[in-house]
């Protein structure tokens, strides 16, 4: 038996539609009157059941193809629409995404539960500048799940699982809602198709435990914050002797009291006195492997950088170092001794002097100005 009206009216499109179109025109209807979008509205219901059956027939072109010459279609049951394997295909992946599961009618249905890969762990590790600079191995403690040691994962005290009756190994049931069915994961098994039968009593059939665990790792010379370190196979356990994750270390740098650390490279800042400045010097540079001996020309200025190279960090998987950037500052004296005030009043006065007889400096000044 034919729906009244035409099966075009039915999804609003004309005759010459294409498949596209009547597919689309079919979705934006079964959106609007689902059964699960409008529950106990019969109206519809009835509309969507009308929907379905125009589009089992326009929707097929050898089906759409019939109708159009004869205005019915010869293999329709008596009340209802020619569901075959491929309409229950096509159904399938129209309505799947729409209302959120990819089972309906009964589609998509899946065997016991695979083995499951662990997820993985990160860990955050701090160090410090000479740490990285040198590398070094830590033990860490991390808390994981690893297998059962009593039941070797299986959560079953003599290591048997069976079928889940409930879904008889599919890991989803069927059921019928409104026109269609419907196929949901099994909640007796929770989808795996497979139960304990006698859960181990030390993991309470879970196969997993929660533990602590002591890790060793290698931190490589030259580390800067954010290195990731991968630690193969120390992650979480697998579910049903899946393989377990693995552990990730994301190392953070401490900040140095005296070095400041840009890539590869090192910064120190030196003060100076006016007389080292003023008549060059040598000074001892602490560095992260020893002293180092650095000389100072006369008439340094503040700011001025001095280069140390091959005296920086370490670079991780290559060969060499960064250098370390010496730059010295301008250190005055907030007080002074009798001896060092004379000194100094005694460089002031020749200072002005010289200040003189060269013009001075605002004369220089206006004088380049006028």
């Amino acid at each position: 038996m034919t729906p009244s009206g035409d099966y075009y009216e039915i999804l609003g499109v004309p005759h010459g539609a294409s498949q596209e179109e009547i597919k689309s025109a079919y979705r934006k209807a079964a959106l609007k009157f689902h059964p699960d979008k409008n529950p106990g509205d019969k109206a519809s219901e009835e509309k969507f059941k009308k929907a379905s059956e125009a589009y089992s027939v326009l929707g097929d072109p050898e089906r759409r193809s019939q109708y159009d010459r004869y205005g019915k279609v010869g293999n329709m049951p008596p009340g209802g629409v020619a569901w075959d394997s491929d309409l229950f295909a096509d159904f399938s992946d129209l309505l799947g995404g729409l209302f959120g599961f990819g089972d309906l009618f009964g589609g998509g249905r899946r065997g016991p539960a695979r083995a499951a890969r662990g997820s993985d762990l990160r860990y955050d590790l701090a160090v410090t500048l000479e740490e990285a600079f040198a590398g070094r191995e830590e033990s860490i403690e991390i808390p994981k799940e690893d297998p059962c040691p009593d039941c070797k994962g299986s959560g079953s005290r003599t290591g048997q699982r069976i079928l889940c009756q409930a879904c008889r190994g599919q890991g989803t049931v069927a059921f019928r809602q409104g026109f269609f069915t419907v196929s949901r994961t099994c909640p007796q098994c929770g989808g795996e198709g497979e139960m304990v039968r006698d859960p181990c009593p030390s993991c309470q059939g879970r196969g997993r435990v929660r533990t602590r665990k002591t890790i060793k790792v290698r931190i490589p010379r030259g580390v800067d914050s954010g290195t990731r370190l991968r630690v193969a196979g120390e992650g979480e356990a697998g579910e049903r002797g899946g393989p377990p994750g693995d552990l990730y270390i994301f190392v953070g740098v401490e900040e140095h009291p005296f070095f400041k650390r840009a890539g590869d490279d090192l910064l120190c800042h030196v003060p100076l006195s006016p007389a080292q400045a003023a008549l060059g010097t040598h000074i001892e540079i602490t560095t992260l492997d020893g002293d180092e001996r650095l000389h100072v020309p006369a008439g340094a200025q503040s700011g001025q950088r001095f280069r140390l190279a091959g005296k920086g960090m370490p670079r991780v998987g290559r060969s060499g170092r960064g250098d370390l950037f010496v730059e010295v500052s301008l250190q005055i004296p907030k007080r002074l001794g009798k001896e060092e005030r004379r000194l100094y009043e005694e460089l002031l006065n020749q200072e002005r002097d010289r200040e003189e007889r060269s013009g001075g400096f605002f004369r220089k000044v206006f004088g380049l100005l006028a």
